[in-house]
């Protein structure tokens, strides 16, 4: 059946993308209720109503563009705050339990799979884009269903158990430290101190907060310079990424690996990303903008994934996708839990480690500020950011180890 607008109406297929990602970033920033369904959640769901009613086709060419070009050019924008440096020397004592953490979600991808994949079609490309957001985030979901052609639908599906499962995760571990066994098992610094403030001191740290997390200017310049630079990085990626999987054509198990590898264009973007954050950190980092137009890129991405879900696909097979992540995420909380332990990391630590894997920065610093565990809103940012970059070597590591 036809919809009501036609697959080559590009500018009204644009227009709705576009408006269906500003109303639930706006949604999202404006009511409580939408923050907990999520954005990405919001935006999804408008696209998937208009096309399941016909209004929209479930297939068309600005979809793909949007796969194609649009997914490619935020990858970067996101990590030009990933200055290795950085992270090591704010972040160090962090970025331990937050990586020990992270080998929680690989082994807990691995577990997952075995269990379900007889349940589960496709489960081996699904593996790879769980592991990466499970590491990183939204940009590391994109990032491995883009490189591992995931069927639309079933993006669509396992974002929607992604989300529901993440927004149960969080109030878990609010709770945790809570409980009287972890109170005692663990040590709580961040807490005790809380605990012992005065009501003086509480008003400054909620005023130290809200500057943190205030309105940032950003110029002409810095707009032209993030997508300026970002379309120089996907540029060399992807002509580096063709002649490098040219070069490893071979037939042999070396060739494959390197040509896999070294001629994957999003590992390609990430590591120049990287380097480039890592040698110009003070120039890079004086670029402003490039967080939030990389987001809304990425959420253009969530509203182009709803056209071709359909709601009784979704019914249907969210339930799997959803045991499915939770385990994983089940393996990664009790590997923080006993490694955290082991390595002597205090509760609040690790539950921001392991929200900085499942949830990524923004969720972790937010739960940091929520907490007011203001000592960790940095490290929160900076590992999450971390996260960003290794979520794809991992889920490219896992993609290889499955097919």
């Amino acid at each position: 059946m036809n919809s009501l607008i036609s697959a080559d109406n590009t500018w009204a297929l644009w227009c709705i993308m576009a408006v269906c990602a500003a109303m639930a970033i706006y949604l999202e920033q404006k009511y409580e209720w939408a923050s907990k369904v999520t954005g990405c959640i919001l935006a999804l769901s408008f696209v998937m109503i208009l096309s399941n009613f016909n209004i929209i086709p479930t297939e068309a060419p600005v979809y793909d563009h949007v796969w194609g070009y649009i997914v490619p050019l935020a990858i970067p924008m996101l990590l030009f705050n990933a200055d290795i440096k950085r992270i090591g020397r704010e972040s160090g004592r962090m970025v331990l339990i937050f990586l020990l953490s992270s080998f929680g979600t690989v082994a807990g991808g691995f577990i997952a799979y075995y269990m379900m994949k007889d349940v589960i079609p496709q489960l081996n490309d699904i593996v790879p884009m769980f592991t990466g957001t499970y590491t990183g985030g939204a940009v590391n979901f994109v990032a491995m269903s883009t490189l591992y052609k995931v069927p639309g639908k079933t993006v669509s599906v396992a974002l929607v158990a992604d989300n529901l499962l993440m927004a149960l995760y969080f109030f878990v571990l609010i709770a945790l430290p809570t409980l009287s066994i972890i109170k005692r098992k663990f040590t709580h610094p961040y807490i005790d101190k809380l605990e012992n403030l005065t009501e003086e001191d509480k008003s400054k740290n909620e005023t130290l907060v809200s500057k943190y997390w205030g309105a940032k200017e950003i110029s002409l310049k810095d707009i032209a310079m993030t997508v300026a630079l970002s379309l120089v990085i996907v540029t060399i990626s992807d002509t580096l990424s063709k002649l490098l999987s040219s070069t490893f054509s071979g037939k042999g198990i070396v060739d494959a690996i390197l040509g896999g590898l070294l001629g994957n264009k999003y590992l390609l973007m990430t590591t120049l990303t990287i380097i480039i954050a890592s040698m110009f950190p003070k120039q890079i980092g004086s670029i402003r903008g490039s967080q939030e137009i990389g987001t809304f890129l990425i959420y253009l991405f969530f509203a182009v994934i709803g056209a071709p879900a359909s709601i009784t696909l979704i019914l249907k097979e969210s339930p799997l996708l959803f045991i499915f992540a939770f385990i994983i995420i089940l393996v990664n909380l009790i590997s923080s839990l006993v490694l955290g332990k082991l390595f002597k990391f205090s509760i609040e630590e690790i539950i921001i480690a392991s929200n900085a894997n499942i949830g990524g920065p923004t969720s972790a610093a937010a739960m940091a500020v929520s907490k007011g565990w203001t000592e960790l809103i940095v490290p929160a940012l900076l590992i999450g950011t971390l996260g960003y970059v290794i979520g794809n070597y991992y889920g490219i590591f896992t993609g290889w180890m499955l097919h």
